[in-house]
């Protein structure tokens, strides 16, 4: 009577297949020697140079060697001990700042700034080449002849100084439009008309008003940066703004922008306290039609936790400093004939 045949599991990598012990050739098993390698999202093994990203795909990898198939389990990697004892140990973990890394002596925020010389887009100089004969519009205290006065229904325009003396009927509130009805907050004369409400007469006397209360303010601006080893990039992102009259302005701890929008006769200011030290001389900036983009280079390579710090801890480091100077100055003094 004949024995059943027993097929033994091969554990070799990249095999798997059962196996007669009896029937075991030299170049039965194809597999791979070496060990399973996991790398930027690749999948491979160190043995042979073939590699995939799909993990299905990697274990269908062809091994690279051929033997005899082994029962024998690999063994497994050594697990570290673990000390129950310390389980309830609470690790702390302190981030130091960037300033207290840094080997270098941290500048005095005042330092005076040099002002970056702009590498500016021809797209950009053609975007605002229509505006740049607003450069010499009337500043605000400047009335030009017909200027149109700013109250909400006057419909006065500036002749000369006699103006000022006039009465200026207007109304005071705000316009309203609520279910297809259409009225002044401060007098309540509603019409259905959209041309009948621009004709309603003002319901308040008062001066007239020649500048827009808006003139002269501040806008906001998106800013965004990222940092390799050696720069950190600032991206301001605006778009129109005046080459001629804008700026930006660094010292090795401060950084400054200054953007003219000409349209708005508005203006953007950036003044922040940098995290770490720049070497000022190497760095640059782009003026392109979508955003200003700053090239800070570090004084010294490293990553930064953050791109500013608050004025707060900057005055702080400054007067740690001012601190240390004077001590050095004091002991310099100290005559050691005296002790």
């Amino acid at each position: 009577m004949s024995q059943k045949m027993v097929l033994l599991h091969c554990y070799r990598r990249g095999c798997g297949k059962k196996f007669d012990p009896n029937d075991n050739k030299d170049d039965d098993c194809v597999h791979h020697p070496g060990q399973p390698v996991f790398h930027d999202a690749y999948k491979g093994w160190s043995c042979c140079n073939k590699k995939c990203i799909d993990f299905t795909e990697f274990l269908n990898i062809k091994g690279c060697t051929k033997a005899t198939h082994s029962d024998e389990k690999p063994p497994e990697p050594e697990k570290q001990s673990i000390d129950k004892s310390k389980a309830h140990e609470i690790i702390e973990v302190v981030s130091k700042s960037a300033i207290n890394d840094s080997t270098l002596n941290r500048p005095s925020f005042d330092t005076p700034q040099l002002q970056l010389s702009p590498t500016i887009s021809p797209t950009l100089l053609e975007q605002v080449k229509g505006l740049t004969a607003l450069e010499n519009k009337p500043i605000l205290g400047e009335i030009q002849i017909g200027q149109n006065c700013k109250n909400n229904s006057c419909k006065v325009t500036y002749n000369g100084e006699d103006s000022n003396e006039e009465v200026c009927i207007f109304h005071p509130g705000v316009p309203i439009f609520h279910e297809g009805l259409k009225y002044w907050s401060c007098c309540q004369k509603k019409t259905t008309e959209f041309s009948v409400f621009l004709e309603q007469r003002g319901c308040s006397l008062g001066k007239h008003v020649w500048f827009s209360k808006d003139i002269g303010k501040k806008v906001q601006c998106r800013m965004d940066w990222h940092q390799t080893g050696t720069f950190v990039v600032v991206s301001v992102y605006a778009k129109k703004y005046l080459p001629s009259q804008s700026a930006v302005k660094l010292n090795p701890v401060r950084l400054t922008v200054d953007l003219f929008f000409i349209e708005e006769n508005s203006r953007y200011n950036l003044d922040i306290a940098l995290r770490g030290i720049v070497d000022v001389k190497q760095s640059s900036v782009n003026m392109l039609p979508t955003k200003v983009e700053i090239k800070l280079r570090k004084a010294e390579p490293g990553s930064w936790s953050e791109l500013d710090i608050p004025r707060k801890e900057e005055s702080e480091a400054d007067e740690s400093n001012e601190n240390v100077t004077n001590l050095n100055a004091q002991v310099e003094a100290v005559d050691l004939s005296d002790l």
